[in-house]
């Protein structure tokens, strides 16, 4: 059967050169960074090295990028870590409602704590409004932590401009990059970001390993006490492998980001046309404009989302219905109830998300499997015959006439 792997915003392969590089790491290379021996510094220098690179993908310095195990680490040490070493000058933090849960139960964590949080709403495109930020910042806000770009719905936020909103005000700024990085152009001083987190298997590294960017002078207390790791904030022995393998994928992603970039919107906006001219009852999730360019997300009338995404994987197609750390969730998605869907939409929901190999090819057969499934599954739905009976209305023909985006 043709296989055709579309959630890569869930997680991507390790591509070749990434792993060729990580292999010494396990084997002849094997030392501890922190040994003085030649052993030792031979790994040292290679995680030097991997430093200098991922730190040039963003305009940073070496010195303001710390290792981590990932993105939720680099999400919790950035939230957690800033507010503890800041609490004197202020409690009140702002975030938006389409965070990934990284971020969210962060933020719930430190409401326990006695902290006060503010959750930004979204317009019907999952955008966070300038002025509503504006709105929300306080004398004690000392951070505001908005993502780059939704891990479901793929919408861009204006980061320039909600960062230079919170330092009118003195509010630090953290963005949780993890979809953005390596495919969308960063640069933390240009867009004046203080804190940014990053992920290496989501552009083609190794699982285990990411980043959190700390600009000079940021106070943040440590993640963890022990050694002298990571100037003394990470204490425990580098993942060198990993971070090798990071640094190459990032190396990699920022050569051929334009040219893939460009491929993956054609890609994306081809299965955009074809769903919303082919397929009754569907709606576009997020924007279209300011969208990653790998991102396509949809939700269906008259079908229930874990039955769509069980006959898609019988033919051959893999995907999501949003977030891989929600999958085993009965709930609908956060993100699509913050923008105004009703949760019967909500539950139908399906994200496409592209990647390196993907082909016109592969999203012609994804769209073609897609438009069979959902005839098979309505065919099968009461919700559906009382539609084409007349004993019930279309809720996303409602949507449209109330001026929701994207509808078909």
């Amino acid at each position: 059967m043709k296989q055709i792997y579309l959630d890569h915003a869930s997680t991507t392969p390790v591509r070749p050169e990434a792993l060729d590089a990580m292999l010494p790491y396990f084997g002849d290379k094997f030392g501890n960074p922190s040994s003085i021996y030649p052993l030792g510094q031979a790994a040292s220098d290679a995680v030097a090295e991997a430093r200098e690179t991922l730190a040039s993908v963003i305009g940073a310095s070496p010195r303001e990028v710390f290792f981590t195990s990932g993105g939720t680490e680099a999400d919790n040490w950035a939230i957690k870590g800033f507010s503890h070493a800041n609490s004197a000058k202020g409690k009140h933090l702002i975030t938006s409602s389409i965070e990934h849960h990284a971020v969210l139960h962060a933020c719930e964590a430190l409401e326990r704590e006695g902290f006060e949080v503010t959750y930004l709403p979204v317009d019907e495109r999952g955008l966070v409004r300038a002025n509503d930020l504006r709105e929300a910042l306080r004398p004690d806000t000392i951070l505001a932590s908005v993502m780059f770009a939704n891990n479901e719905i793929g919408t861009i936020q204006p980061v320039r401009e909600l960062a230079a909103i919170a330092h009118e005000h003195g509010t630090a700024f953290h963005t949780d990059a993890v979809q953005a990085f390596g495919h969308e152009p960063i640069d933390v001083d240009d867009l004046g970001i203080d804190m940014l987190s990053a992920s290496a298997h989501k552009i083609y590294g190794p699982k285990g390993v990411g980043l959190l960017y700390v600009r000079k002078g940021v106070k943040l207390a440590n993640l963890l006490d022990g050694g002298q790791q990571e100037r003394g904030r990470r204490a425990t022995t580098e993942n060198v492998p990993g971070i090798v393998g990071f640094a190459k994928a990032a190396e990699l992603a920022a050569v051929e980001m334009a040219s893939e970039h460009d491929r993956q919107c054609a890609l994306r906006d081809h299965a955009i046309r074809r769903v919303l001219a082919e397929i009754p009852h569907a709606k576009l999730n997020g924007s279209w404009e300011s969208r990653l360019a790998g991102n396509v997300n949809f939700s269906f009338e008259f079908i229930e989302g874990e039955g769509m995404l069980l006959q898609l994987a019988a033919r051959g197609i893999s995907a999501s219905s949003g977030s891989a750390c929600t999958s085993g969730s009965l709930d609908p998605s956060h993100v699509l109830l913050a923008i105004g869907l009703p949760h019967e939409v909500a539950h139908g929901s399906l994200r496409l998300t592209i990647g390196r190999s993907t082909t016109q090819e592969d999203m012609d057969f994804a769209i073609d499997s897609l438009k069979a499934t959902l005839e098979n599954l309505r065919m099968m739905s009461p919700l559906y015959e009382d539609f084409k009976q007349g004993r019930a209305e279309s809720v996303i023909e409602k949507l449209a006439a109330d001026g929701f985006p994207y509808t078909s």
